[in-house]
């Protein structure tokens, strides 16, 4: 059996399976990133809810794994050379179970560093945006008088949406054929931000076809229907 003793994390919120990986996250367009991968691969996992609403992710046993206060964190108990390891940021752990694995992550070099542009691409622009715009337009941002910043990630999140929307012109996926961890990595936000944030018609999502199209195929995944909703908010 697997010893985490070394992880002060195990100790708020213990594992009864530490042979599996142990996913501390909650729902959230970066959260279920993870527990999405984690169905789509078939790894055994237990998921940890960490509720952001409780402040729980600024803890000093979350801190302890991930110093930057987000969710989501893994800790793989047979990670390189048999050994635990902690990991934070999802698109570092979408890479690492990609590799792990062997999967949703092309084997061709090229196609490979691809998909990780497009997951860098969700990383450091759509993420931030998105979730600005979601604030100014359905959080405290919205009592703001001055609407410029609502209308900066407004017209910011079309011009990201209209360079998803080119890049998926006659592709299934990000990558063609391929369903991929850039697909994954992206998915949860776009359903935020026409879902949860109510921003469709602010951002003219019906606009972009393209995007509509691949988010409806990819909300159809069995995978991505459960891994929404893991972990349980309780």
């Amino acid at each position: 059996m697997a010893d985490l003793s070394a992880f002060p994390i195990a100790t708020r919120w213990p594992a009864k399976h530490p042979d599996q990986i142990q996913l501390y996250s909650f729902p959230t367009p970066n959260g279920v990133k993870v527990s999405i991968a984690l169905e789509e691969i078939g790894l055994p996992y237990e998921p940890h809810a960490v509720n952001i609403g409780k402040d729980e992710s600024w803890t000093p046993e979350f801190l302890s794994l991930n110093p930057n206060g987000k969710i989501p964190a893994i800790i793989d108990p047979n990670g390189p050379d048999g050994k635990p390891i902690g990991l934070f940021e999802s698109g570092a752990i979408l890479l690492y179970l990609a590799e792990k694995t062997g999967l949703l992550l092309p084997a061709d070099a090229a196609r490979r560093y691809e998909t990780i542009q497009w997951v860098f691409f969700q990383m450091a622009s759509v993420g931030p945006m998105f979730g600005q715009l979601g604030f100014f337009h359905k959080f405290a941002g919205r009592e703001i008088a001055d609407k410029r910043p609502l209308e900066r990630y407004r017209d910011e999140s079309r011009r990201l949406l209209g360079v998803l929307d080119g890049r998926l012109k006659g592709r299934k996926w990000i990558m063609g054929n391929d369903y991929t961890i850039a697909d994954i990595s992206l998915l949860g936000w776009v359903r935020n931000l026409i879902g949860f944030y109510e921003a469709r018609d602010l951002v003219g999502f019906d606009d972009f076809a393209n995007v509509a199209a691949w988010l409806e195929r990819g909300l159809a995944r069995p995978a991505v229907q459960k891994g929404l909703t893991i972990p349980a908010r309780g």
